[in-house]
């Protein structure tokens, strides 16, 4: 007779770089974690988008196999580990990127069927998990400084606002993103003498393979890079800020100010602007450091001086589970 498998509820983090999948027991433990592709499906298409789901928790399975392996589970139970196919989840949430209007929650909640994750299953956008695990479950707000931006927040009472997240076109100021457009406007702006010299000139050809500047136009228009390719072209603007180079500086001081003004926004909405709030602080840009985080706390904290700013307490996979939890409690 096969040991008897313990309730597992599950976590999902998904976005425009890639997917973190968590499993979490009912007393709150986390007990694996898993990675996979993107899972932004605005980005990326259903088919892809579901892959890498399946891929991420597949990684997250296999992880809790080998822990499992190595110790007992409460009670003498053994975590699930036969597949994303296999043994379901209790409950599953998802938070997926530019998940923001009832049809994109709908299009979530199918791949998440169609992968059989769990017998309930939530779905919102990644901000909605990126609160639960920065603040673990504490009413406040989140700014997602990642790839793209947003800021969220939610009251005890269950109000909550979006602000921001409207994708690269027309929104995500001061994000990865945004940071990499500014480093390649910074270069040929210095290569053509319209602006000041700066090292994000031979930076940005080193780092795109340019014989000349001018070839950039051919990666940009022919070739193409992808949202994720130029977003990592942020790296360069922290490495030139931290080498003392104003225009990398001065980039960074405005993508704060436009960070700090969705904040803003937010906190009035809510009215986390009339007294003591918490913001918590996720996403790839917040593992720059000083470089990036002294700018954004100082430009917050000029408009909202008693916000408390944290870095995230918990990741949002994890803030995932927490929701999970919840839906069946």
């Amino acid at each position: 007779m096969p040991p008897e498998t313990a309730p597992v509820v599950l976590g999902i983090d998904g976005g425009g770089s890639k997917t973190q999948a968590a499993l979490m027991d009912l007393s709150g433990r986390v007990l694996a974690t898993g990675w996979g592709g993107p899972s932004n499906y605005h980005d990326i298409g259903v088919a892809a988008a579901r892959a890498n789901i399946q891929q991420a928790v597949e990684a997250a399975v296999a992880a809790a196999a080998v822990g499992s392996a190595k110790r007992a589970h409460p009670g003498g139970v053994r975590v699930p580990v036969t597949g994303v196919n296999g043994v379901r989840a209790l409950s599953a949430f998802l938070g997926i990127g530019s998940t923001v209007v009832e049809s994109d929650r709908q299009t979530v909640l199918q791949m998440a069927r169609d992968l059989d994750l769990a017998e309930v299953i939530g779905a919102d956008h990644d901000c909605r998990i990126a609160l639960a695990g920065g603040l673990s479950g504490r009413p406040g707000m989140v700014l997602i400084a990642g790839t793209g931006s947003s800021c969220y927040g939610r009251t005890a009472a269950g109000d909550d606002w979006l602000c921001g997240g409207w994708g690269p076109l027309i929104s995500d100021e001061g994000s990865g993103y945004w940071l990499g457009i500014q480093a390649m406007r910074a270069a040929s702006r210095a290569a053509d003498g319209r602006g000041p010299d700066s090292s994000l000139r031979e930076m940005v050809r080193e780092r795109l393979g340019l014989g000349e500047m001018r070839e950039m136009m051919r990666r940009l228009y022919v070739d193409g890079l992808s949202r994720s390719e130029i977003a990592a072209l942020a790296s360069l603007v922290f490495d030139a800020a931290r080498g003392g180079d104003e225009t990398a500086r001065a980039v960074l001081r405005e993508g704060a100010a436009h960070l700090a003004e969705i904040v803003w926004v937010t906190a009035c909405k809510l009215g986390f602007d009339r007294g003591p709030a918490e913001l918590a602080l996720t996403g790839g840009l917040v593992q720059a450091g000083a470089v990036f985080l002294d700018p954004l706390r100082e430009a917050v904290q000029a408009r909202l001086p008693e916000c408390r700013v944290i870095e995230a307490e918990l990741p949002p996979a994890h803030g995932a589970c927490l929701l999970a939890l919840e839906l069946v409690r």
